[in-house]
Protein backbone atom coordinates (compact mmCIF):
# COMPACT_ATOMS: atom_id res chain seq x y z
CA UNK A 1 0.00 0.00 0.00
CA UNK A 2 1.48 3.25 -0.70
CA UNK A 3 1.06 6.66 1.47
CA UNK A 4 -2.34 8.70 1.75
CA UNK A 5 -2.70 12.26 2.47
CA UNK A 6 -5.81 13.95 3.40
CA UNK A 7 -6.86 17.44 3.67
CA UNK A 8 -8.38 18.04 7.39
CA UNK A 9 -9.63 20.79 9.29
CA UNK A 10 -8.36 20.47 13.10
CA UNK A 11 -9.99 22.86 15.76
CA UNK A 12 -10.12 23.43 19.49
CA UNK A 13 -12.32 21.80 21.49
CA UNK A 14 -12.67 24.20 24.20
CA UNK A 15 -12.81 27.04 21.61
CA UNK A 16 -16.28 24.67 20.24
CA UNK A 17 -18.21 25.10 23.29
CA UNK A 18 -17.30 28.46 23.94
CA UNK A 19 -19.02 29.20 20.82
CA UNK A 20 -21.74 27.06 21.41
CA UNK A 21 -22.21 28.79 25.02
CA UNK A 22 -22.06 32.10 23.00
CA UNK A 23 -19.15 33.72 24.34
CA UNK A 24 -16.92 33.25 21.38
CA UNK A 25 -17.60 34.47 17.87
CA UNK A 26 -17.20 32.02 14.89
CA UNK A 27 -14.21 34.14 13.84
CA UNK A 28 -12.96 33.47 16.92
CA UNK A 29 -12.45 29.83 17.42
CA UNK A 30 -8.69 28.17 16.74
CA UNK A 31 -9.08 26.42 13.92
CA UNK A 32 -6.06 24.76 10.87
CA UNK A 33 -6.27 23.06 8.26
CA UNK A 34 -3.95 20.61 7.06
CA UNK A 35 -2.23 17.93 4.97
CA UNK A 36 -2.35 15.10 7.23
CA UNK A 37 -0.47 11.47 6.48
CA UNK A 38 -3.34 8.95 6.84
CA UNK A 39 -1.82 5.85 8.86
CA UNK A 40 -4.48 3.34 10.29
CA UNK A 41 -1.31 0.78 11.74
CA UNK A 42 -0.80 4.53 14.56
CA UNK A 43 -3.14 4.66 17.20
CA UNK A 44 -3.77 8.17 17.85
CA UNK A 45 -3.60 11.67 16.16
CA UNK A 46 -0.04 12.74 16.27
CA UNK A 47 1.25 17.05 15.60
CA UNK A 48 3.74 18.99 16.74
CA UNK A 49 4.91 21.18 19.28
CA UNK A 50 4.10 24.02 16.89
CA UNK A 51 0.82 23.29 15.90
CA UNK A 52 -0.28 22.84 19.99
CA UNK A 53 0.77 26.01 20.52
CA UNK A 54 -0.86 27.28 17.68
CA UNK A 55 -4.27 25.93 18.26
CA UNK A 56 -3.73 26.91 22.41
CA UNK A 57 -4.44 23.38 23.22
CA UNK A 58 -3.77 22.24 26.73
CA UNK A 59 -2.01 19.33 28.29
CA UNK A 60 -4.64 16.56 29.32
CA UNK A 61 -2.18 13.65 29.86
CA UNK A 62 0.90 12.15 29.39
CA UNK A 63 2.07 8.96 27.58
CA UNK A 64 4.75 6.42 26.30
CA UNK A 65 4.21 6.20 22.54
CA UNK A 66 6.97 4.53 19.87
CA UNK A 67 7.59 6.58 16.77
CA UNK A 68 7.79 4.60 13.03
CA UNK A 69 11.34 3.99 13.64
CA UNK A 70 10.58 2.15 16.91
CA UNK A 71 11.69 4.88 19.20
CA UNK A 72 10.15 5.11 22.80
CA UNK A 73 9.28 8.33 23.93
CA UNK A 74 7.58 10.21 26.70
CA UNK A 75 5.14 12.27 24.96
CA UNK A 76 2.35 15.11 26.41
CA UNK A 77 -1.37 14.45 24.86
CA UNK A 78 -3.26 17.64 24.71
CA UNK A 79 -7.00 18.38 23.72
CA UNK A 80 -9.83 17.99 22.80
CA UNK A 81 -9.45 18.45 19.18
CA UNK A 82 -12.32 18.34 16.98
CA UNK A 83 -11.13 16.97 13.52
CA UNK A 84 -12.87 17.10 10.44
CA UNK A 85 -12.94 15.70 7.44
CA UNK A 86 -15.64 15.68 4.47
CA UNK A 87 -18.86 15.90 6.21
CA UNK A 88 -17.35 13.82 9.42
CA UNK A 89 -16.38 14.76 12.69
CA UNK A 90 -14.45 13.50 15.39
CA UNK A 91 -13.25 15.02 18.96
CA UNK A 92 -10.49 13.36 20.10
CA UNK A 93 -6.93 14.40 21.91
CA UNK A 94 -3.60 14.61 20.15
CA UNK A 95 0.11 13.19 21.42
CA UNK A 96 2.76 16.09 20.76
CA UNK A 97 5.96 15.37 18.76
CA UNK A 98 8.28 18.06 19.90
CA UNK A 99 10.20 17.96 16.45
CA UNK A 100 8.69 19.43 13.33
CA UNK A 101 6.68 17.18 11.92
CA UNK A 102 3.61 16.35 9.77
CA UNK A 103 0.63 15.75 11.20
CA UNK A 104 -0.65 11.58 11.51
CA UNK A 105 -3.91 10.89 11.36
CA UNK A 106 -4.19 7.62 13.18
CA UNK A 107 -6.92 4.57 14.06
CA UNK A 108 -8.62 6.50 16.86
CA UNK A 109 -9.77 9.81 14.88
CA UNK A 110 -10.42 7.75 11.80
CA UNK A 111 -12.87 5.36 13.78
CA UNK A 112 -14.29 8.55 15.31
CA UNK A 113 -15.27 9.51 11.67
CA UNK A 114 -16.09 6.65 10.34
CA UNK A 115 -13.64 6.72 7.68
CA UNK A 116 -11.11 4.24 5.37
CA UNK A 117 -8.72 4.44 3.44
CA UNK A 118 -9.23 3.87 0.08
CA UNK A 119 -6.15 1.48 -0.99
CA UNK A 120 -6.26 1.26 -4.99
CA UNK A 121 -6.79 5.48 -5.42
CA UNK A 122 -4.77 5.88 -1.98
CA UNK A 123 -6.84 8.55 -0.55
CA UNK A 124 -9.37 8.78 2.66
CA UNK A 125 -12.68 7.98 1.90
CA UNK A 126 -15.80 7.97 3.96
CA UNK A 127 -17.23 4.70 4.58
CA UNK A 128 -19.30 3.90 2.28
CA UNK A 129 -21.19 1.27 4.40
CA UNK A 130 -21.88 3.62 7.04
CA UNK A 131 -25.34 4.42 8.36
CA UNK A 132 -24.87 8.04 8.01
CA UNK A 133 -23.91 7.86 4.56
CA UNK A 134 -26.74 5.91 3.62
CA UNK A 135 -29.21 8.73 5.61
CA UNK A 136 -27.34 11.31 3.56
CA UNK A 137 -28.03 9.22 0.08
CA UNK A 138 -31.77 8.63 0.57
CA UNK A 139 -31.92 13.00 1.28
Amino acid sequence: MGITYADIELIRGDDLALERARYLKPSQVSRVQVSALVDSGASMLAISRSLARLLNLNKVDEVQTELAHGEVMQAEVVGPIEVRFANRRASVDAVVIEAETEVLLGAIPMQGMDVMIDPKCERLIVNPDSPNQARMLLK
